[in-house]
C-alpha cells in the first residue's frame, strides 16, 4: 500500500471538544426517534460507531450527558429571553416573542423536547428532572416580570396577577411540548399560535 493510500484510509480523530459535541447532537437525534426515550449508551456507541468505553472517556455517565443537554437548553433560553427583554420595550411584544421563541426552540430541537417534559428522564437520575423543573421555574419568573411590566405601562388592569398570568402562559407552552411529543412530532407547537396569543397575554 501506497504511503498515500494509507493516509486516505486513516481514521481522522475528532479535535478536542469536538467528540463531546458529537456524541450531545447524537443523542439529541436519537432522542426524537419513535423509541427515544429509552436511549442506551450501548445504542449510542453503535451509532456514533465507537465502544462504551469512548464515551465514558468523555463523560462520566449517561446522566451527564444529559446534564450536557439541558445547559444547552439553558443557556440557548435564556440568552435569547434577555434578548428579547433588553431590545423589546413593549411589554406584550415581548410575551409575544417569548412564546415564539419557546415554541420554535421545541420545533426545531424535537428531541430537546423530550428533555423538556421529561419524557427522556424518566429512568435518570432524579437530580436532572430538578433542573429540568429549575429551568421552568426561571422562564416562569421572566413572564411573570413582562406582566408586571405590561401593567406599569398600562397595557392591562392594576389588579392583574401577573403570578397567575404567567403560571397559565407557561402551562400553556408545557402543554403544546408535550402535545408536540406525543403525536411523534407531527402536531407542531407552533400551530394556531396567532390566534391563541391573544388569549394569552391580553
Amino acid at each position: 500500500m501506497s504511503e498515500e493510500t494509507s493516509t486516505a484510509t486513516k481514521t481522522i480523530r475528532p479535535k478536542p471538544g469536538e467528540r463531546k459535541v458529537q456524541i450531545l447532537q447524537t443523542l439529541a437525534t436519537m432522542l426524537q426517534e419513535p423509541d427515544g426515550d429509552r436511549v442506551t449508551t450501548a445504542a449510542l456507541a453503535a451509532r456514533l460507531q465507537v465502544s462504551e468505553a469512548a464515551l465514558y472517556r468523555h463523560f462520566a455517565s449517561k446522566a451527564q450527558m444529559f446534564e450536557g443537554l439541558i445547559e444547552f437548553i439553558e443557556r440557548s433560553v435564556f440568552m435569547l429571553i434577555n434578548q428579547i427583554t433588553s431590545h423589546e420595550e413593549d411589554a406584550f411584544k415581548q410575551l409575544r416573542a417569548i412564546l415564539v421563541m419557546l415554541l420554535g426552540f421545541a420545533e426545531k430541537n424535537p428531541g430537546m423536547t423530550r428533555v423538556l417534559i421529561g419524557d427522556a428522564l424518566v429512568t435518570e437520575d432524579d437530580r436532572l428532572q430538578a433542573r429540568i423543573n429549575q429551568i421552568v421555574d426561571r422562564v416562569e419568573t421572566s413572564i411573570k416580570q413582562c406582566f408586571r411590566t405590561a401593567i406599569a405601562q398600562g397595557k392591562l388592569p392594576e389588579q392583574t396577577d401577573p403570578g397567575a398570568r404567567a403560571n397559565l402562559f407557561v402551562s400553556y407552552v408545557i402543554g403544546r411540548w408535550l402535545r408536540f411529543a406525543k403525536t411523534g412530532f407531527s402536531q407542531r407547537p407552533t400551530d394556531g399560535i396567532d390566534q391563541q396569543i391573544v388569549l394569552l397575554i391580553t
